[in-house]
């Protein structure tokens, strides 16, 4: 088989590595693909958002199928146009991917078929949403309608604080049309967890629980990133807790977009919150997710490709998985600067002393090459993996290999304490 994955992060480089063990796999190509990328696909030249020219690629080297990591191109109407070239893809409809190009659109089919999540008032005028907010009673959880790459949500502790962030998103527009129209939540309490699932349209397999952790400082504090690392399985998920979510989420959410005419197919992605009246969906996301997908590809036992066969003949009713005991990590190393301007261009040492490590690989994010030395070339720059018997091995595995003696560049940022919530749980 000839693969195509589109995308360029952390994410698509561990998706390449979980199919390049496929027997299954003759090529991939990567597209625009990045340099970890480069050592076991060919990388082309291509934007994820020149839809026409991916077609026209995967049209002349025939390929067989392809995955479209993020969630741009798949809101932008890929897999229609994929699917009218009769190319096989996995990812949902344009009208499916709203899921997550609007959380509007997810909040009021939630509500429709009384799916559980925050209650929420959506505004469009700034004046209203600003009077709103100055009687309103806090905590409040202030979103962006729109993409903004996990950073358009603020959890608001007074109306100062509020006003302030709707400021930015409505009048300022610090994330463009995305904010056109704001969300106001109420603030739901609980750990958080990623709960990712591949869907034919009617059935749906769901993959093991991660934990990802958006905000840029250790203990969960300062502003919000497109990630700082993540690991699965995450050990406070009972398998009872499982069923419950596929219950009271899962299911109701296939079953409504299939009622609704947009039969949802390929890997859906609910963030969500354990509160103590049960789980509730904190947003949709239509791909997998990122940092999570580094773990569970670490994790994963069967190949892939046979999960992306079953979303495409529509055979995942009976469809199992395997996976490996113990845990898997991923640390993100990011820019200095990161989440705001962030610097470029600094070299990176360390990588050629994890080469030989059977437990550990480093997933490249935001990385180039300048002269033949790889540098820094994003907020998120790499994505330190490792797996081990139990979480706590899992840890210890990924960051020994981080810092002065392992992988490290100038003005490197990670935090510290990814994965300790599972610990402490």
């Amino acid at each position: 088989m000839k693969i195509l994955v589109i995308g360029s992060g952390g994410r698509e480089h561990a998706m390449i590595w979980k199919i390049a063990q496929s027997k299954k796999v003759d090529k991939i190509y990567c597209t625009p693909g990045n340099p970890g990328t480069m050592e076991l696909a060919e990388n082309i030249p291509i934007k994820v958002s020149e839809l026409s020219k991916l077609v026209q690629f995967a049209k002349k080297k025939k390929i067989d199928l392809t995955v479209v990591g993020p969630e741009i191109p798949l809101i932008g109407g890929i897999v229609d146009l994929f699917k009218k070239n009769k190319l096989k893809v996995i990812g949902p409809s344009k009208k499916a991917a709203q899921i997550e190009g609007s959380k509007v659109f997810a909040k009021k089919l939630m509500m429709k078929y009384k799916i559980p999540t925050a209650d929420f008032m959506v505004f469009d005028d700034y004046s209203l949403a600003k009077n709103y907010l100055q009687s309103a009673k806090y905590p409040l959880v202030v979103k962006a309608d729109g993409l903004c790459a996990g950073k358009g949500v603020a959890l608001c502790k007074d109306a100062k604080g509020g006003q302030k962030f709707l400021k930015e998103l409505m009048v300022d527009k610090i994330f463009g049309k995305s904010s056109n129209h704001v969300l106001i939540e109420e603030c739901l309490d609980g750990p958080e967890v990623s709960f990712m699932l591949a869907s034919d349209g009617k059935n749906f397999i769901s993959l093991i629980p991660s934990q990802d952790h958006k905000p840029i400082f250790d203990g969960d504090l300062g502003p919000n990133t497109g990630g700082m690392g993540a690991y699965a399985p995450v050990p406070f998920v009972s398998q009872k807790m499982m069923k419950r979510i596929e219950k009271e989420i899962v299911m109701p959410i296939i079953n409504a977009m299939k009622k609704e005419g947009i039969p949802y197919e390929g890997i859906l992605y609910p963030g969500i919150i354990l509160t103590e009246d049960g789980p509730k969906v904190l947003e949709f996301n239509c791909r997998f997710g990122d940092p999570e997908t580094q773990p569970l590809m670490f994790m994963l036992e069967s190949d892939i490709i046979d999960l992306f066969d079953a979303i495409i003949n529509k055979k995942l009713k009976n469809f199992k998985l395997l996976w490996h005991r113990g845990a898997a990590i991923c640390i993100v190393l990011t820019a200095k600067g990161y989440p705001g301007e962030y610097e470029k261009r600094d070299e990176i040492f360390g990588l050629d002393k994890l080469k030989h490590e059977k437990n550990i690989i480093t997933f490249h994010s935001g990385t180039k090459l300048d002269d033949k030395k790889l540098v820094t070339n994003g907020g998120r720059v790499l994505g330190v993996t490792a797996i081990g018997k139990d979480l706590k091995s899992a840890i210890y595995n990924a960051y020994k290999y981080i810092g002065k003696y392992g992988v490290n560049f100038s003005g490197m940022h990670y935090r510290k304490d990814i994965g300790k919530k599972g610990l402490s749980k």
